[in-house]
């Protein structure tokens, strides 16, 4: 797990992840892992696959990265102990040896499948060796003749090793008159080399004897205890430790703790853990791996040995876009073409930020900067981004270098790109067969100027039908969003990709103002179209945040 030489390294973009995030986290993960000895590079995405970026994985058979929405450090970046589970029927002796040995003082009980059962203690243990007058606790735990003989190293000199002590109590034979009253049928009765106790015990009814200090069993004795059914061992403890000793075989099973175990998966926040284990005074917490089976331990001072998430930023680099987490993970590179923003790292890192239409664009040039051969699927994938984050050449924040960029991994992946980015396209239409808050959550960004906060939503399409549908739904939901989100204003771009132009939706004190300062038009009460802006980043960003700040100074 957190202890291995190769590092794992999450590469992934922004939240509400358009084609470019997802396709360029694919593709520069393929392009770290060529050659790469000291990481596994993997491709997250932080939100839903939307529906464009589904036609082009599926359009090029690549699957969906993994969900990633939190990069805080959980129990998977500790170095868990990797202490065996132990069989429920391994005797308290046995536990007490493997805690002195491994010198841990908690060891957990699982079963065939290696589901957790339990856990014992050592103080588990140092009460049931406490407990002198349970003199039962070998029936009631219906201990297995084996594990007598392991702990007293005895000799099965007649009977099963399969057999389970499941009757009477623990006895000493001192003197046939004593035992004739002391022993009933069933007990196990502890007895010295005295042929006359010996064979007393037998007719008393025992279940087993024990014969102590290493004495030979007379032939005698073996025929009237096979004539009995009483089961004979031979230990080489004297009396007096044997007797110490044998209660010490019951199974861990039958002492375990069961109710409420503390324990955590491998997936638990740090901060979680912490907060449970500041609460009691266990030392060691069993650990559940990703199926629920258990696969360690922890404690206290595991925690002191954190190994922080690591993680590549591409497409973006905005605290306010990032997962959950990222101020507690290990930032090692940013590839982004966006304006430089929020995002604070602990020490130098790989930034490259370029003026270019999309990231895939640069991704693009590391390829050839590397001169790593493309394969058809991975330019398929970065030339699709390319013509979504440029709408197939139309933004203004296209450049030259984009356009090549595109022909070229078009070539590569064999692709019309005029064809193919109209089916593209038409892929995230059928605007109208979803809700509301799907679309206008489909691909938003929060800006912020000061203390305000702004959404800006953006939803592309290649008919004006659909977005003149939508247009009312929209701005009904808008306004309602608005009281619970905390926003001063939102705002939803309807782009028509074919027509270029954008109508703008507005909601919220001074939206309407805020508008026509930025684009210097006259505005309706809550929406105003805007020829030739198609780009959220170039050409709406800019404009609202300058008009916002000037707000502000006067």
């Amino acid at each position: 797990m957190a202890n291995n030489t190769v590092r794992h390294i999450n590469i992934i973009g922004h939240q509400n992840p358009d084609t470019d995030s997802i396709c360029s986290a694919l593709a520069y993960a393929w392009l770290k892992n060529r050659g790469s000895l000291t990481g596994l590079y993997e491709a997250r995405r932080a939100g839903h696959v939307n529906r464009e970026t589904r036609f082009v994985l599926q359009h090029f058979g690549v699957e969906p990265p993994r969900l990633c929405t939190d990069v805080s450090p959980q129990i998977k970046d500790i170095d868990i102990r990797k202490q065996a589970g132990i069989d429920g029927e391994m005797s308290l002796r046995a536990a007490w040896n493997l805690m002195r040995d491994v010198e841990i003082d908690t060891l957990c009980i699982v079963d065939g499948d290696n589901e957790l059962q339990g856990l014992i203690t050592i103080k588990d243990i140092a009460d049931a060796n406490m407990d002198l007058f349970d003199t039962a606790v070998l029936a009631a735990a219906n201990t297995r003749c084996t594990n007598l003989l392991e702990t007293l190293e005895a000799e099965l000199v007649v009977g099963s090793a399969d057999a389970h002590i499941d009757s009477g109590n623990i006895c000493i034979g001192t003197s046939p008159e004593i035992m004739e009253e002391l022993v009933k049928p069933g007990d196990l009765v502890l007895v010295s080399n005295r042929y006359e106790t010996q064979m007393c015990a037998i007719d008393c009814g025992a279940q087993a004897i024990v014969v102590c200090c290493g004495s030979a069993v007379p032939r005698t004795i073996v025929a009237r205890a096979q004539e009995k059914g009483c089961a004979v061992l031979a230990t080489p403890y004297d009396t007096y430790a044997a007797a110490r000793l044998v209660s010490t075989a019951a199974p861990v099973r039958h002492f375990m703790r069961t109710k409420e175990l503390l324990k955590f998966s491998v997936n638990t926040p740090i901060e979680d853990a912490k907060k449970v284990m500041a609460s009691v005074r266990h030392r060691y917490f069993p650990i559940l791996d990703e199926n629920g089976k258990y696969c360690g331990v922890v404690s206290r001072r595991n925690l002191l040995n954190l190994h922080r998430k690591q993680v590549i930023l591409v497409d973006h680099n905005e605290r306010t876009q990032a997962v959950d987490g990222l101020e507690q993970a290990d930032i090692l590179e940013i590839i982004d073409h966006h304006r430089i923003d929020s995002v604070e790292t602990s020490g130098p890192i790989y930034f490259r930020n370029q003026p270019l239409g999309c990231t895939a664009t640069i991704i693009t040039q590391m390829y050839h900067e590397k001169n790593i051969e493309i394969e058809p699927k991975i330019a398929g994938l970065l030339c699709s981004a390319i013509l979504s984050d440029t709408l197939m050449f139309r933004s203004p924040t296209c450049t030259p270098l984009d356009r090549m960029a595109a022909e070229e991994l078009a070539k590569i992946a064999g692709l019309n790109i005029r064809e193919y980015a109209s089916e593209m396209f038409r892929s995230s239409s059928r605007l109208r067969d979803r809700s509301m808050d799907e679309l206008f959550h489909m691909d938003f960004k929060y800006f912020q100027v000061q203390d305000r906060k702004i959404a800006i939503s953006q939803i592309t399409s290649v008919s004006e039908d659909e977005l003149s549908g939508i247009r009312d739904k929209m701005l009904e939901y808008m306004e309602s969003c608005l009281k619970t989100s905390g926003l001063s204003m939102q705002f939803a771009m309807l782009t028509n990709i074919i027509e270029e132009k954008t109508e703008l939706l507005y909601v919220g004190k001074g939206a309407q103002e805020l508008v026509r300062m930025a684009f210097k038009k006259e505005c309706g009460e809550h929406s105003v179209v805007l020829p030739g802006v198609v780009s959220r980043k170039k050409q709406m960003v800019t404009p609202l945040l300058s008009a916002m700040e000037e707000e502000g100074t006067m």
